[in-house]
């Protein structure tokens, strides 16, 4: 009985064995194990990059209230950085009015601000230089025409020996020598009067040499005036036209051309640009700072700028167009920069892009970006978190 027990319970075991060699070998089948290794790939296999590179917000989602994105263009990209620069007055268009004699103010006809016209009075002067002159003028003429009359008559005499030849010769001499004195008493008043202001015995009218606008006045009721005076009476500008002096460092100096352009910005208006050409190179080097001095022609028009404003001056290069964005839209990620485009409303793809140039309050982006593209200029960082966290999260 014990023998026919053995028997049968090797006999199941046999039966199990049989079935599960038939299962193993089932199971390691090519077929079998072809389709487990496709199941396993696409489980652990990443997303596609695109996936990682875009976010998507509905209608209305909060994350929106802090995404702002601008539609920026294309410019041309200037030689480096903003550079540090000065607006002063445009000198071929400036007057800066004084006086070549003595005397004091007696009134005053225009103020700082005024429009004037050439030939317009700026003010009257009381000045005994004039009265002097005009007096000595005065003399020298009538002297002259006495020693005229004299020379006329000794002409007349000496033909019939009325007077001996020495006489008519001192005649003669004396008629020059008033001459003389009558042109130096003359060239004496023009001096004092060089651009022909009205004059009425002592009392001369200043007068603006050009059109333009009074932007700054010395000149005060019964102040004394003289040559040689420390600051002008007046200064008169045509307030349209200004010139910009642009400190470009040494190194940059074979880069910059005559003709270049500059664009002009002012922490005064700070979302409006302003023009310039480059019309003079620096000539010389300042030792202390080893930057020179270039002078570009500015256009004011609506005379917001104002001369001694300091401002940051672009020059811009001959090559080329990129995407000038704020340094608040770039990520940077080790040495790879990117920004965040929206191409749809709520939708945000992030683009590595190529900076050709970069400032300390934006930069300029060549590869990567086209003009008109809206780019996220406030929100990029919570964006790039958005990515991240995403991205985390599948792998």
């Amino acid at each position: 009985m014990k023998r026919k027990t053995t028997k049968i319970a090797l006999a199941v075991m046999t039966a199990l064995g049989i079935g599960l060699t038939t299962s193993l070998l089932w199971g390691s089948s090519p077929a079998a194990a072809e389709g487990t290794k496709d199941s396993t790939a696409k489980a652990q296999a990443p997303a596609p990059a695109a996936a990682y590179d875009r976010v998507k917000y509905p209608e209305g989602a909060a994350q929106l209230a802090m995404i702002q994105s601008r539609a920026l263009p294309a410019t041309p990209v200037p030689v480096t950085a903003p550079l540090s620069a000065r607006v002063v007055y445009d000198e071929d268009v400036t007057a800066r009015i004084g006086v070549g004699f003595s005397g004091r103010i007696v009134s005053i006809k225009v103020a700082p601000g005024d429009s004037v016209k050439a030939g317009q009075v700026l003010a009257e002067i009381d000045s005994p230089d004039f009265g002097s002159a005009n007096a000595d003028l005065s003399k020298a003429r009538a002297d002259e025409e006495r020693k005229r009359l004299v020379l006329d008559r000794a002409k007349e005499l000496t033909p019939g020996e009325g007077i001996a030849a020495k006489d008519l010769e001192l005649a003669r001499a004396d008629y020059e020598q008033a001459r003389a004195e009558t042109a130096r008493a003359e060239l004496r008043l023009k001096n004092l009067n060089p651009s022909g202001m009205a004059i009425r015995g002592q009392r001369v009218a200043l007068v603006s040499p050009m059109t333009g606008v009074v932007t700054e006045r010395s000149a005060t009721p019964a102040l004394e005036v003289s040559p040689g005076m420390a600051n002008p009476l007046f200064v008169v500008t045509d307030p349209a036209r200004l010139w910009l002096m642009v400190d470009l460092p040494e190194r940059l100096l074979g880069q910059v051309k005559l003709g270049n352009k500059v664009i002009v910005n002012s922490d005064a208006y700070p979302h409006e640009t302003f023009d310039a050409k480059v019309v003079q190179l620096g000539q010389t080097i300042d030792p202390n700072t080893r930057r020179a001095s270039v002078r570009a022609r500015l256009l004011n028009h609506g005379g917001k700028l104002l001369p001694e404003m300091f401002v940051r001056a672009a020059v811009l290069q001959d090559l080329g167009n990129g995407v000038q964005v704020p340094n608040s839209a770039i990520v940077r990620r080790g040495v790879y920069a990117y920004v965040y485009v929206e191409t749809t409303p709520g939708e945000f793809v992030r683009r590595e892009v190529k900076l050709l140039t970069q400032g300390s309050e934006s930069s300029y982006v060549g590869e990567g970006l086209k003009g008109g593209e809206r780019v996220v200029v406030t929100g990029a960082m919570l964006l790039d978190a958005e990515i991240s966290a995403r991205a985390a999260n599948k792998s």
